[in-house]
Formats: C-alpha cells, sequence, structure tokens
C-alpha cells in the first residue's frame, strides 16, 4: 500500500523523462519545453542528460556529417525507453525521417534570423577589411563571403560562451543564431540583427521539435503535447525543411530558407549558394492557405516543392554541389514525409 503522504501524479503515472544534451543552449531550451509539458500535463518532467558524439569530437561539422550529429544518441537513448521525450534544435534536425520516432509537438517559432557579435559594435558593413569571423555554418560563411568577400571566414566549434569568449581574443567579430543566444539571456552581445531577407537563415531556425516514439501511448503525454504545439510554427518550418528535402541536401549545406504566413498566404523563398558565395540562386512561391489542417500542409509542401524545382531548374544542385536530381517532371512518388519525422501530419 503507498504511503498516504507520498505525492501522486495524476493516474499515479511517473515522470516524464526528458533526454537533453548537456550544453548550457540545450539544457536551457530542454528547460522551456520541460516546464509547460509540466503545465500542460500536471505531472513532474525531469531532465536526463544523453552526451553524442558532437559533444565530444571537435572535428568541424561539415566533416562529422552536419549537425545531425547531435541528434544521434538522444534518438538512440528515446528508442530503447531510457528517456520519453526529446528536444532538439529543429534546425539540426536531418529531414529523414528516423524509423520508430515522430515529432510530437513544435512550439511556437523564436526569432529566425542570425545575428553578428562583432567587436566595437560593428555591423557586417562596418567590419574593418580582412577581418576574421567566425562560423561553424557553411551557408553563414557563404553569405558572408557573397556581401564581404574581403573578410577572413574561418570555421570554428563550441558552445555559445566559448565563441563570445573569442571575439575580442583571435576574432574580429562571429555569426550565431538570434533564438540561441535569447534562449541563454545573451541576446544583448549582438551588434546587428540579420534581416531574413537578404540573410535567410536554416531551414527550421529559431523552433524546437519535441520527438517521441511513434508508438507512444500514453494519453497524458499526447494530450499535453497538443497543448503546447503552434500550427503556423509546423506549417512554415515544414515548408522549409521539404525544400531542403527535395534539394537532397543536409543540416549543413549553404541553403536559406524563409516561410511566412500573411493573410492566409504562405511564402515561401529559399537560396542555394556556392561555398565560396560568388553565386548563388533564389526562387519564392505563394499560394493560399484553406481547408482543413491537412490540405494546409499538403498546400505547404506543394509550394515548397515549387520552390526546389525552380532551383533545381537553375543549376542550383551544381553550384552547391548537391546530389539532388530530381526536378519539374520527375516520375518519384511524393511519399509525403521529406520534410522529416512526422513534421507532414498535422497535430492530431
Amino acid at each position: 500500500m503507498q504511503d498516504p503522504a507520498t505525492p501522486k501524479t495524476p493516474g499515479d503515472r511517473p515522470a516524464i523523462r526528458l533526454g537533453t544534451r548537456a550544453s548550457r543552449l540545450a539544457v536551457a531550451q530542454s528547460q522551456d519545453i520541460a516546464d509547460r509539458l509540466a503545465k500542460a500535463s500536471g505531472r513532474p518532467v525531469e531532465l536526463v542528460t544523453v552526451t553524442s558524439e558532437g559533444d565530444t569530437n571537435r572535428a568541424s561539422l561539415a566533416s562529422l556529417g552536419g549537425t545531425g550529429v547531435f541528434a544521434s544518441a538522444l534518438r538512440e537513448a528515446l528508442l530503447a525507453h531510457e528517456v520519453d521525450v526529446l528536444v532538439h534544435s529543429l534546425k539540426d534536425l536531418p529531414t529523414a525521417p528516423y524509423p520508430g520516432l515522430t515529432i510530437g509537438a513544435v512550439p511556437k517559432r523564436a526569432d529566425a534570423r542570425d545575428v553578428l557579435v562583432a567587436r566595437n559594435g560593428a555591423t557586417v558593413e562596418t567590419l574593418p577589411e580582412g577581418a576574421t569571423v567566425g562560423t561553424g555554418s557553411p551557408r553563414r560563411a557563404a553569405q558572408l563571403r557573397a556581401d564581404r568577400p574581403d573578410l577572413d571566414v574561418v570555421d570554428i566549434r563550441g558552445n555559445i560562451d566559448t565563441r563570445l569568449a573569442r571575439v575580442e581574443d583571435d576574432l574580429d567579430a562571429i555569426v550565431l543564431a538570434a533564438a540561441g543566444l535569447g534562449r541563454i539571456g545573451r541576446l544583448d552581445a549582438a551588434t546587428e540583427l540579420l534581416d531574413l531577407g537578404f540573410w535567410p537563415s536554416a531551414p527550421g531556425q529559431g523552433a524546437l521539435a519535441v520527438e517521441i516514439r511513434a508508438d507512444e501511448d500514453d494519453r497524458n503525454l499526447l494530450a499535453a503535447l497538443r497543448k503546447i504545439e503552434h500550427a503556423p510554427t509546423r506549417l512554415t518550418v515544414t515548408a522549409e525543411r521539404e525544400v531542403l528535402a527535395k534539394l537532397e541536401a543536409g543540416c549543413s549545406a549553404p541553403i536559406g530558407a524563409t516561410a511566412v504566413i500573411d493573410a492566409e498566404m504562405l511564402l515561401v523563398s529559399a537560396t542555394v549558394y556556392s561555398p565560396d558565395g560568388s553565386e548563388y540562386r533564389t526562387a519564392s512561391h505563394a499560394a493560399m492557405l484553406d481547408g482543413s489542417a491537412q490540405d494546409r500542409l499538403d498546400e505547404a509542401l506543394s509550394v515548397a516543392g515549387r520552390v526546389a524545382d525552380e532551383l533545381l531548374e537553375h543549376g542550383a544542385a551544381e553550384l552547391a554541389d548537391l546530389p539532388a536530381t530530381s526536378g519539374p517532371g520527375t516520375d518519384e512518388p511524393d511519399t509525403g514525409h521529406t520534410a522529416g519525422p512526422g513534421l507532414a501530419s498535422p497535430a492530431e
């Protein structure tokens, strides 16, 4: 018989175990989701730290296979029932479906822009000639070189605090995601917010994905996930990631994509860069959104497909050395899941 003094969770359910990396940013965003899930479910949520290869291997992200390297160990822990949910930066998730897993919720997106953090309050335009700028992103490197060919753009790794410390040390500036700085309370370090029009960010940047097992049957947990879901965010990030998937490009490819909803119109734009920034291709398409949630998601996938097809028509695959061979008139069926695990399905 249970001690009456022992606190009970609803239906005597155990605490929800949320898997997270140990970095300051990962813990901050995981704790935010943990707090929301605890409120929505009425159950305690505990963080469980999981170490990935990306946390221990200091090689460049590109050489490790892109930012998806951070997700693999977390996903293995989820499939092994060591944790119940995961929180990912959506821009870091590969677009290919992951067997046995699905995205249970996509909360409201934070700022999708990149920021410059520079000495003496400099902007990209006012950085001195030959300034050294650090980034671990091939896309950001290509964008910097496109705008300022004179800059010395160098590859860097490390958590946000490590990168910030290098400004005033051996770097003149770094480029980071606004959302990441905001989540750890350091957005005041930014010296310039980069406009999405000229500096489109990574597909899904600023959004979080709460991943669960596809066969999850905890109704309390599933109901809590529905409460933190933000349908417009799922719609826009699905479109952005579908462009990436149709181009058969990885998370670290030099591709920026932006999707916005304005007065029930979805606008999707994407840009593919050559690694040295000397050339780029841009495409944009729009569509009105109506009908059911599934109808709206289907339209988002269609618009994204048209954007990708136009980019391929204009040589984007050769420009950025992408493996994509599909394009207008392809005979390959659309599986409806290329945008990633669960992203192409509306929340139930």
